[in-house]
C-alpha cells in the first residue's frame, strides 16, 4: 500500500458537481489499495468573493491578521463539503485546517512561510482508515496565529506535508493535463512535457509559469518528493518533476514563461559611495518587498543611476519606502513604469549551446519591441518588454525553439487559484 498526497485546486473543486467529481477520484484511489491525503484549495472564486467583501466593508489595505482570518474560511468551506461527499460514497474520511494539521509558519500575515509541520493527527487518521482531507494555503504560527501562505500556498501545503508524512507520490491536480512548454491559451499547438527538472520547473515557476507554485517545488527539490503534474478533467498520464529530466533530441529550451506582474522602478542621481545599493535593498526588504532585476548604470560626475523590478502589488509600497530613504542616501529622483511584462525561456540544455540569447534578442526585434531589462542565468535568459504584443512574442519565441507540435494543447477548465 502506498501513501499519496493529492492536492486539488479551486476550479476542481468549484462547484457541488465538480467537488462529487473530485470525492469519486479520489474514492477510486482509495480502493485501490493507496492511503490518501488530500490537499484543497477555496472553490472557484471564493477568495476573490471575499476580498471583494472586504473592501466593501473597510476602505483601504484591511488589516492582514484580519485578512488572514478572513480567508482561511474559504478552504475550511472546501475541505469540510469534499469530507462529507467521500463519506456519502461509502469511505471514513475527516477533514483538518491547516493549523489542525499541524502546520506552523513564520509570524508573517498574507505570504508567510512554512517553519515546521507535526502530521501527528494526520497520520493518527490514516492509520484508521480515513482518508484526510486537509486545508491548503494556510498554517499557525508558534503563539496561535492563523496565517495565510499566498498565491499557490495550496501546493506549497501538499508538498511540505508530503516530504512530512514521507508520501510515496505528490500529485498536483490542475486544469491542464501536465506541464506544458508554455502556456497552451496563448500557444495551442505548445508540447506538453513528460518530464522536466526540479532546477528547470523551479525556474519556470519562479519566472510566471502557473502550474506550481515555485516555493513548492523548492520543498519538492530539497526533500526529494516524487511530484506529479495531472489534471483533475482527465486520466492522463500528466508531467513528473525530477531530480533529473531526460532532454529530447535537438530541444535546447524546454519551456517558455512569462510574468504580467511586473513594475519597474528606477533610482536616479544616486550618490557614488560605499553601501548605497545596501541602504536601499535592506530598506525594502525590511518592508516584505522582493525584488528581481537589478541593473546598475555606470558612474558620471559622481553619481549613478539603477534600475530594478518587483511585482505590481509592491509598487506603491517601494515607492513608499524609497521616499522614506531619499534623505539619508541623497538621490535625485525615482521614476516608475508599469505596462510590463516578463518573458524568460528555461532549459538545462541551453549552458553549453551558443547563440539561444541571440535568437531570443533576433525574435523580439523583429516585432519592433526594445527591450528594457535582461537577466540571465545558466538555464534561463528574461526580457522584460512592453506588454502590449505579449502572445506575438511567446508564439514566435515558441516556433523559433522548435517546440511547436502538430497537436492542440488540452485546455480542461478555467484557470486554477491556488
Amino acid at each position: 500500500m502506498s501513501l499519496v498526497v493529492m492536492k486539488f485546486g479551486g476550479s476542481s473543486v468549484g462547484d457541488a458537481e465538480r467537488m462529487k467529481r473530485v470525492a469519486k477520484r479520489i474514492v477510486e484511489r482509495k480502493r485501490d489499495g493507496h492511503s490518501c491525503v488530500v490537499v484543497v484549495s477555496a472553490m472557484g472564486d471564493t477568495t476573490d468573493d471575499l476580498i471583494d467583501l472586504s473592501k466593501q466593508i473597510y476602505d483601504g489595505a484591511p488589516p492582514a491578521r484580519e485578512m488572514d482570518m478572513l480567508l482561511t474560511t474559504g478552504e475550511q468551506v472546501s475541505v469540510s463539503l469534499l469530507s462529507m461527499a467521500i463519506q456519502a460514497l461509502g469511505e471514513k474520511a475527516v477533514s483538518y485546517t491547516g493549523w489542525q494539521s499541524g502546520i506552523y509558519t513564520e509570524a508573517v500575515h498574507a505570504k508567510a512561510r512554512i517553519t515546521n509541520i507535526q502530521p501527528h493527527r494526520v497520520l493518527k487518521s490514516i492509520e484508521e482508515g480515513n482518508v484526510v482531507i486537509v486545508a491548503g494555503f494556510q498554517g499557525m504560527t508558534e503563539e496561535g496565529e492563523i496565517t495565510t501562505l499566498g498565491r499557490g500556498g495550496s501546493d506549497t501545503t501538499a508538498v511540505a506535508l508530503a516530504a512530512a508524512i514521507k508520501a510515496d507520490l505528490c500529485e498536483i491536480y490542475t486544469d491542464v493535463d501536465g506541464v506544458y512548454s508554455t502556456d497552451p491559451r496563448i500557444v495551442k499547438v505548445a508540447r506538453k512535457l513528460n518530464e522536466v527538472s526540479y532546477d528547470e520547473m523551479l525556474e519556470l515557476a519562479n519566472l510566471g509559469a502557473a502550474v506550481l507554485h515555485p516555493r513548492a517545488v523548492e520543498y519538492a527539490k530539497n526533500y526529494n518528493v516524487t511530484l506529479v503534474v495531472r489534471s483533475s478533467f482527465t486520466y492522463n498520464e500528466g508531467t513528473h518533476v525530477k531530480e533529473e529530466a531526460v532532454m529530447e533530441q535537438g530541444i535546447v529550451v524546454r519551456g517558455i514563461a512569462y510574468d504580467k506582474n511586473v513594475a519597474r522602478i528606477s533610482i536616479l542621481g544616486v550618490p557614488e559611495k560605499p553601501g548605497q545599493l545596501a541602504s536601499v535593498f535592506s530598506a525594502l526588504a525590511k518592508a516584505q518587498i522582493d525584488v528581481d532585476i537589478i541593473v546598475q548604470s555606470g558612474v558620471i560626475a559622481g553619481s549613478a543611476d539603477f534600475s530594478f523590478t518587483t511585482s505590481l502589488s509592491d509598487l506603491d509600497k517601494a515607492l513608499q519606502v524609497l521616499e522614506g530613504i531619499r534623505e539619508s542616501i541623497g538621490f535625485r529622483e525615482v521614476t516608475s513604469q508599469v505596462n510590463l511584462v516578463k518573458v524568460s525561456i528555461v532549459g538545462a540544455g541551453m549552458v553549453s549551446t551558443p547563440g539561444v540569447a541571440a535568437t531570443m534578442f533576433e525574435v523580439i526585434s523583429k516585432l519592433g519591441i526594445s527591450i528594457s531589462l535582461v537577466s540571465t542565468s545558466e538555464i534561463k535568459i528574461s526580457c522584460v518588454i512592453d506588454g502590449s504584443q505579449l502572445s506575438e512574442v511567446v508564439r514566435e519565441l515558441h516556433t523559433a525553439y522548435g517546440l511547436d507540435t502538430s497537436e492542440q494543447a488540452f485546455v480542461g477548465g478555467p484557470s486554477e487559484r491556488r
